[in-house]
């Protein structure tokens, strides 16, 4: 099933329109129930997990995948970074100013390794039960950082890029990302905000046509100002997320996170699901002017692990 709304949409996140920055107040629940005077959604996160990722924006859940299938991951990680084919291939994404790969996106449509992961009940049932409803894959892909040269990723919220470039209405999507190495302080490691998921921070600037081919490399355009960051940095602390590989991350769609570039020997490399509700499709890009392409933002809203 394909789903794309050309009518107007209310946009209740407005972002690079106005000259100053702005903090909004968000409108939109952190954890669905699917309907009025529904109960707590059931399924495999407890009562206190999901209490937890409403307060903070993101919850941990250690080896989640196992050894074998860690390494299997990793053979396929290998496989794909030194594919030439794939090297010629729009969704590869390599590092500024050398050739380590830096993104592969749309993984779950070239790998049949990733394509069973994405479809795995161990994370599409998590989704459902965040979000409320079916979820489809609105964006998939690989980071690989490796030691001695992997890249940062300046602070952003997903849902500023998705609202503005993709036309996603709602906070209505949840980001998975799971470790295939271990993640310590000083390889990289993903930081997050911990409840900055409640405030949208507005960005200025105006998006410039096909956007994505340089922002994948180095966004400058939909990153927030430093007053937002030093005001939420100091409202909620940071929050380094360390762990084993096999461990999966699990954060909100608009939790400000970002992560240092890897100057140690040890590489940070993680598989990168973002889940978006089927009620939740997307529309007209708010803030652009035309959509990214399907490789970034789905418009196919087939449910995962169907």
């Amino acid at each position: 099933m394909t789903l794309q709304m050309d009518l107007p949409t209310a946009d209740d996140y407005p972002t690079r329109k106005a000259p100053e920055p702005a903090l909004l107040y968000r409108r939109d629940p952190v954890v669905w129930h699917g309907g009025p005077g529904n109960g707590a959604p059931s399924g495999p996160f407890t009562p206190e997990e999901l209490d937890g990722y409403d307060r903070r924006g993101y919850t941990q859940v250690e080896s989640i995948v196992n050894p074998v299938e860690v390494e299997s991951y990793r053979a396929e990680l290998r496989r794909l970074s030194a594919d030439p084919a794939l090297r010629a291939d729009e969704r590869v994404v390599v590092e500024p100013g050398s050739d380590e790969v830096r993104s592969v996106f749309e993984v779950h449509k070239v790998s049949k390794v990733f394509h069973d992961l994405v479809n795995d009940p161990r994370l599409v049932e998590r989704a459902r039960q965040i979000l409320g409803s079916d979820v489809y894959v609105h964006q998939s892909r690989v980071n690989y950082k490796p030691g001695f040269g992997g890249g940062s990723f300046y602070w952003h919220s997903d849902f500023e890029t998705w609202h503005a470039e993709d036309g996603m209405p709602r906070m209505r999507a949840v980001s998975f990302s799971v470790a295939l190495t271990d993640n310590f302080t000083h390889n990289g490691a993903l930081m997050i905000m911990p409840g900055s998921h409640r405030t949208f921070v507005s960005c200025v600037g105006r998006t410039p046509d096909d956007h994505y081919r340089a922002s994948l490399k180095s966004q400058h355009v939909g990153t927030p100002d430093q007053a937002s960051l030093n005001l939420l940095a100091d409202r909620h602390g940071i929050d380094v997320l360390t762990g084993k590989a096999g461990d999966v991350t699990v954060f909100d769609s608009n939790c400000m996170h970002g992560s240092g570039g890897n100057i140690t020997p040890y590489p940070r490399s993680n598989v990168f699901v973002v889940f978006n509700s089927v009620d939740n499709a997307c529309t007209k890009p708010f803030s652009a002017g035309d959509a990214r392409p399907e490789f970034l933002a789905a418009r196919e809203t087939v449910p995962a692990g169907s």
